[in-house]
């Protein structure tokens, strides 16, 4: 078992899930210790942010995709993919932020190649993905 979902709570008028991840020790062909792989969608805020941390936490190599970066935010909500990736790799892990529109198959399928080129595997995709904002920034 990679994780259980704990409980869904509100912060800051958000929700927040609370998520715990359980590190499963792995080694590569030399015997040294490899980082499970993970791909969290939508991770710059909310509960992508969180599930990202959380794998962080437990030693994962996270790649944090969003639209929202450092270049330009999406909207007036905070967090970024560089931000979130910054906070995996604080928690224990290895952040990797990777701006992608996931409306876009393109830039999707872009971000997955990226990730077996670099890694050679993913071990986890958390899809998270949400493009509701534009109608709540809409007013």
């Amino acid at each position: 078992m990679f994780g259980s979902f704990n409980a869904l709570k509100r912060t800051r008028g958000l929700m927040v899930a609370q998520v715990t991840v359980v590190h499963m020790a792995e080694t590569d062909a030399a015997g040294l210790a490899a980082r499970r792989v993970a791909w969290v969608t939508g991770a710059s805020r909310g509960v992508g942010r969180g599930v990202a941390v959380s794998l962080g936490a437990a030693g994962w190599a996270v790649y944090v995709t969003a639209r929202s970066s450092v270049a330009g935010r999406t909207s007036h909500l905070p967090g970024t993919v560089e931000e979130a990736a910054a906070a995996v790799t604080a928690a224990g892990g290895e952040g990797v932020p990777v701006i992608c529109d996931h409306t876009d198959d393109v830039a999707v399928a872009a971000v997955a190649r990226a990730i077996m080129a670099e890694r050679g595997r993913l071990d986890l995709l958390v899809n998270n993905v949400w493009g509701g904002y534009e109608r709540i920034n809409a007013g």
